[in-house]
């Protein structure tokens, strides 16, 4: 029986933070112990300490008296994450051209050439593993352990940003061609190039996010909607 609510509190932190990460519950979201007790089949004590961990993340804030609500992507989150980027990534893609290993990246590329479908989460969920998949092999071919690890937490942030743009335009065909010439770029050893296109990539990326955040009908239509049509799950 101890081990029971552990596993439990597990399974619904995980099924809750998916859902909000990948947008099926909308940034702005209320809701409530009891409804998501009654969507995840799960009982209240699990739902409760996984909400606190989510809390704590800072992906929900408690409303007293009235449940939680899923915390708003808001303009500086993107700001500030997107700055980041562009100070680290097109780094890494300088430093690591021709160190890559070809073959693994080849590989990478080729898994984000599926693409993906406007509004199916689980293809934008794979695209979105494959992409960031793709971006931290180049920041581990720098040798510089840390680097990679600031990248990689970096993109694992920003997987929502990414849902709430991707879910709203398929930009899956202009990515690909920018991540071939990225590629190409890399295994010639031109490092110049490969920063200035990692930078382009990521610049791209964030008009696309700030396009669909600044879109907010659309943004409103990713939640799951009661009967009554107030937001929740």
């Amino acid at each position: 029986m101890g081990k029971t609510i552990p596993l439990l509190t597990d399974r619904a932190y995980e099924r809750i933070k998916h859902d909000i990460i990948c947008c099926a519950i909308a940034p702005g979201t209320e809701v409530s112990e009891a409804q998501l007790c009654a969507h995840y089949k799960l009982g209240k004590a699990p739902v409760r300490m996984a909400l606190t961990r989510l809390a704590h993340e800072g992906l929900v804030r408690a409303i007293p008296r009235r449940g939680y609500m899923v915390t708003a992507v808001t303009l500086k989150d993107i700001q500030d994450m997107f700055e980041l980027r562009l100070m680290l990534e097109p780094a890494a893609a300088r430093m690591a051209a021709g160190r890559v290993q070809a073959q693994r990246l080849r590989a990478l590329d080729e898994a984000c050439r599926a693409g993906y479908q406007s509004g199916d989460a689980k293809s934008i969920s794979r695209f979105i593993d494959a992409t960031k998949a793709f971006h931290v092999a180049i920041a581990q071919a720098t040798g510089n352990l840390r680097l990679a690890c600031a990248v990689e937490e970096l993109l694992d942030e920003m997987t929502r940003l990414l849902h709430l743009g991707l879910g709203l335009r398929n930009r899956s065909q202009e990515m690909q061609h920018e991540q071939r010439a990225l590629v190409k770029a890399l295994l010639r050893g031109d490092g110049a190039t490969a920063e200035r296109l990692s930078r382009e990539q990521i610049e791209a990326t964030r008009n696309m996010v700030l396009s669909a955040i600044l879109t907010s009908s659309s943004v409103v239509n990713l939640a799951i909607t009661t009967a009554g049509g107030r937001a929740g799950i």
